[in-house]
């Protein structure tokens, strides 16, 4: 659904300045998440750490040209000529009125989730059980904040028969204008806990708060064993219908007859309004059995047969867990959990970690965070870790924070240690000594625990590889120059950046103003995400494996068969996404991946149609031999195959869908084909790929001399007696081998490197992490710097002396060698 800005402005009770005609169909709050400029309309929250307004000539300068603020821009006609601000007092209150008239808008069936815990497995699992027979919006992932759920809401539109939202509150006051929002005809209160309660004077204030949600809902959902909710729903007079589930009770709407568990399931028994039905839930847990009697009461109420609801909770599929588990240095294993820290969850991650064997029989740590929402005195709260720490085998405790620091004697772990900050703790003998153990890492996000994890994996190694990302920029304005302003440009730092450390690389080219960048798998495109890339990124070769990740970091998969788009649609829908981006890739002749333009397109849009998971951002092709002259007939058979299946898609849909054919080598030979986006790779690391010179060097790998010895002719040098000397030679070792990207194939005079500016051949075979060189007649010393690639030496002459290109060369340069960055 869309909106014009005028109507929007209507809607929020906003002061228009700016006259550009613009349809409204996307919401943003988060800079990083912009993908559809065109149709965007931002809201320039604040906080206490943070205000929108500063990222509005970011957002402009990207595409953006709607924006709700509470002040102007300094010369908001001068330097935003095309830009609506739409000036109101409170953005947020703003963005929220924008929900609820959106939500106005719908007369179906949607229901409120509200609760303490188990909201989001309620939801999700709601959605397994409704969506094969109706078509259901939901919060994506955990959007049940102020800010979170008018987003989920302005996801309703024309095809939606019912809504599933989750709202969630933390103090007093804030259930009321979540209420407006979602407007629930059906209620869900999950189980109450001790979650926020600080913030509460009692339980039974809480649950009121919560229950606020419901004020004018048809009916509510609960568990009527429950006294608390029981109590307080007779207190809110709530005037709809209450269909309780109860173990206790035969005159609740649902009565629970039995509840059977076996090893890996368990069989329930009830009696819903007087009929008898039952269903296997695939899970034995107590919550997954409570969050189930939820869903049950919930489906049967929309709708759903007692039969469907058997067949569709035998596969229930879980909600995926937060934990990470990931190798660390000196043979540790690490458990990361940071995302947040709170008791129960502290219970789950305990217990995980004391059942997931370890053959090496390492001891286990906890480092934590202090809990800061248990509502529970901290001393009692302390005493509950500690219990629950020993109790889970752990036998080294490091307290972070403050109030941890203040009741260490509760901790009864024989090795703790407490400190005040995580910097405090990454400087201390502690951490330095840390080896052979299972580590459990939890910690709320203010404390950034994420620091931790960086460092317990760092890799470190004496050879280095040293980047000059002034010399990055000149190559992107090198590119640049032959592109039209308007055209957008992807730069790919796949394979680490081609060996050039893909996180450095990309914070420079987003301070440059890239539209996109583009990685390998998701793996980079999370570790450019953890160390604030926040500009779009492309997943190459998307894994079956990793759409969970991809969907929690925002990155755009690269669509390029049916079972990839298929797989990805019921991933999407899984975590309730709407629109999620993706980008289509077309095979015009290179024959490798891709959709075949003339006879997949019609199946490609017809599929894409018929869903709202995913939605095209570009649809995309490659060209094959845009670096030689050889190909230019190719080239043009390509483009137009390209430019006819592009032309199909985009007619499908309404929304603006970008084109891009050309590499690196495409942008500089084919400037009439840059269309609206181009794809610059190899270039950007200062190799021309069309006549393979040198632009700016921007990586160059050196070491440095380990020993220096005379040997004397008739002698060999290294493994096999392969290095064959014929005068009396001096030969230097250096710490650089195959095992860091030296490749073997460079050794035996093959190819050479640079010893204070002198040529100075490989001798003998290149050993793993050695390298023996010819010094004879340089001047040189122990210490001295060597230069196996740069300014220096052309990476080409090593590519040319293994008859390959620059990619294997750089992409070679192993993770042990430690990369150092400069700007000249």
């Amino acid at each position: 659904m869309k909106y014009t800005i005028e109507k929007v402005a209507t809607l929020i009770g906003a002061r228009r300045i700016g006259d550009t005609d613009a349809d409204i169909r996307w919401i943003l709050t988060d800079s990083r998440s912009l993908c559809f400029p065109e149709e965007t309309l931002f809201f320039s929250l604040t906080s206490e750490r943070n205000d929108g307004h500063r990222y509005i000539p970011e957002l402009y300068r990207r595409g953006v040209r709607s924006f709700v603020v509470t002040h102007l821009p300094e010369n908001p006609s001068a330097d935003y000529p095309d830009a609506n601000f739409l000036k109101v007092v409170d953005t947020l209150a703003a963005l929220q009125r924008l929900a609820e008239r959106h939500r106005d808008e719908f007369d179906i069936p949607i229901v409120g989730i509200t609760g303490s815990n188990g909201k989001t497995m309620v939801k999700e699992w709601l959605y397994q059980l409704l969506s094969p027979q109706m078509v259901v919006s939901r919060s994506p992932r955990s959007y049940n904040s102020q800010i979170g759920v008018p987003l989920s809401v302005w996801l309703l539109d024309e095809h939606t028969e019912v809504g599933l939202f989750e709202a969630g509150i933390s103090k007093p006051g804030e259930m009321q204008a979540l209420h407006d929002i979602i407007q629930p005809t059906v209620g869900v209160l999950t189980s109450l806990g001790a979650a926020h309660q600080e913030n509460f004077r009692s339980i039974d204030e809480k649950c009121m708060e919560k229950i606020t949600l419901f004020h004018d809902a048809d009916v509510i959902v609960y568990n009527a064993d429950d006294d608390t909710a029981g109590r307080c729903l007779r207190c809110s007079g709530f005037k709809g219908e209450k269909i309780g589930w109860s173990r206790e009770n035969r005159q609740s709407a649902m009565f629970v007859e039995s509840v059977t568990t076996e090893d890996a399931s368990t069989l329930i028994h009830y009696i819903y309004k007087g009929t008898a039905g039952a269903y296997e839930l695939p899970f034995i847990d107590k919550a997954s059995v409570e969050c189930s009697l939820a869903c049950a009461c919930t489906a049967l109420t929309l709708g759903v047969d007692a039969d469907s609801l058997a067949r569709r909770m035998s596969g229930l599929e879980p909600v995926a867990m937060r934990l990470e588990v990931k190798e660390g240095r000196h043979g540790c294993t690490l458990i990361n959990d940071s995302y947040n820290s709170d008791i129960s969850s502290l219970g789950i991650a305990l217990d995980f970690m004391n059942r997931r064997p370890d053959h090496k029989g390492r001891r286990r740590t906890l480092i934590l965070s202090d809990i800061c929402q248990s509502g529970m005195q901290y001393d009692i709260l302390c005493r509950t870790v500690s219990d629950l720490a020993v109790k889970r085998g752990v036998e080294k405790f490091v307290g972070i924070g403050g109030r941890l620091a203040s009741q260490k004697e509760m901790i009864k772990v024989d090795e703790k240690y407490f400190f005040d900050t995580v910097e405090e703790f990454v400087r201390s003998d502690v951490f330095m000594e840390l080896h052979n153990e299972v580590i459990l890492i939890k910690g709320a996000r203010a404390f950034g625990f994420d620091r931790i994890t960086e460092l317990l994996e760092q890799k470190v190694h004496e050879t280095i590889l040293e980047v000059n990302l002034n010399a990055v920029v000149d190559n992107l304005n090198y590119y640049r120059s032959f592109m039209k302003p308007s055209t957008k440009i992807v730069c790919m730092v796949k394979a680490d950046a081609y060996g050039a450390g893909a996180v450095e690389v990309a914070k420079t080219l987003q301070d440059h103003r890239v539209d996109y960048l583009a990685v390998a798998v998701a793996d980079e495109g999370v570790t450019l995400r953890k160390n604030g890339i926040t500009c779009n990124i492309i997943i190459m070769n998307p894994e079956m494996t990793a759409f969970k990740t991809m969907f929690d970091y925002d990155l755009e998969p690269e669509v390029y068969s049916f079972r990839l788009m298929e797989a990805l649609i019921k991933a999407a829908e899984r975590e309730g996404l709407t629109g999620f981006p993706v980008h289509i890739k077309l095979d015009t002749g290179m024959h490798r991946l891709g959709f075949n333009p003339e006879t997949d397109i019609d199946e490609v849009i017809n599929r894409l149609k018929h869903q709202n998971a995913i939605i095209p951002r570009s649809v995309f092709s490659h060209f094959v031999g845009a670096d030689s002259d050889d190909f230019d007939t190719f080239s043009e058979c390509q483009f137009k195959r390209f430019i006819t299946g592009a032309e199909r898609l985009q007619a499908a849909f309404s929304h603006k869908i970008l084109r891009h054919i050309s590499n690196s080598a495409g942008i500089e030979h084919f400037p009439e084909r840059q269309l609206d986006m181009c794809r610059l790779g190899l270039g950007l690391y200062g190799v021309d790929s069309r006549d393979n010179r040198i632009l700016s060097t921007v990586s160059t790998l050196k070491t440095t001399i380990l020993q220096m010895r005379n040997v004397p002719k008739e002698d060999t040098v290294g493994y096999s007696r392969k290095g064959k000397l014929h005068r009396d030679s001096v030969i230097a070792a250096i710490p650089i081998g195959y095992a860091d990207g030296l490749n073997r194939k460079l050794g035996n005079g093959r190819c050479y490197c640079i010893v204070n500016g002198k040529k100075a051949p490989y001798i003998g075979n290149i050993c793993m992490d050695v390298a023996m060189v010819d010094v004879t007649g340089i001047d040189c010393k122990e210490g001295d710097m060597v230069e196996i690639f740069g300014a220096n030496l052309p990476v080409t002459v090593l590519s040319d002396a293994l008859d390959t290109i620059p990619y294997e060369v750089f992409t070679g340069v192993s993770s042990r060698v430690k990369k150092v960055y400069y700007q000249d």
